[in-house]
């Protein structure tokens, strides 16, 4: 009866929340932690393949793109570093730093030197030229 009463006195979610660690509900200063994931869209078009990858906190010289026929591997390096000055009085510093990457295939072979690729704003938009099928070659018979 005394383990009912107590029960009832704290309240069911103070009793429930008990054993959870209380730094479990600070969320990050920074937002979402580095993904697990690179999250993208895929579009085709007649003569091209549209891709738009997110991948926020990267830069640009950080981002690398490899193709291998209709093979794309996308990797970044992402870090994010916080700057302080000598006024400041650090209570709490979270950063993050890794790599994110993404392989898929596409139902084309890609052109390398013609496709492009742009950075802007957390996302990178590929725009991935389809290979021109070479026209079959007719043989004469004799």
């Amino acid at each position: 009866m005394s383990n009912l009463t107590t029960f009832m006195n704290r309240g069911i979610i103070d009793e429930l929340l008990r054993d959870v660690n209380p730094g479990y509900f600070i969320k990050p200063l920074h937002g979402d932690p580095l993904p697990s994931q690179i999250k993208i869209d895929v579009k085709e078009k007649a003569n091209e393949f549209i891709v738009h990858a997110e991948i926020p906190g990267a830069e640009k010289e950080n981002i690398h793109v490899d193709i291998d026929n209709n093979v794309i591997n996308i990797r970044a390096h992402i870090s994010q570093i916080d700057s302080e000055t000598k006024e400041d009085k650090p209570l709490r510093s979270e950063r993050y730093y890794g790599e994110v990457s993404r392989g898929f295939q596409l139902s084309a072979d890609i052109d390398e030197p013609a496709s492009k690729a742009r950075y802007k704003n957390g996302v990178l938009t590929l725009h991935l030229v389809k290979k021109q099928k070479k026209g079959g070659h007719r043989i004469s018979i004799e």
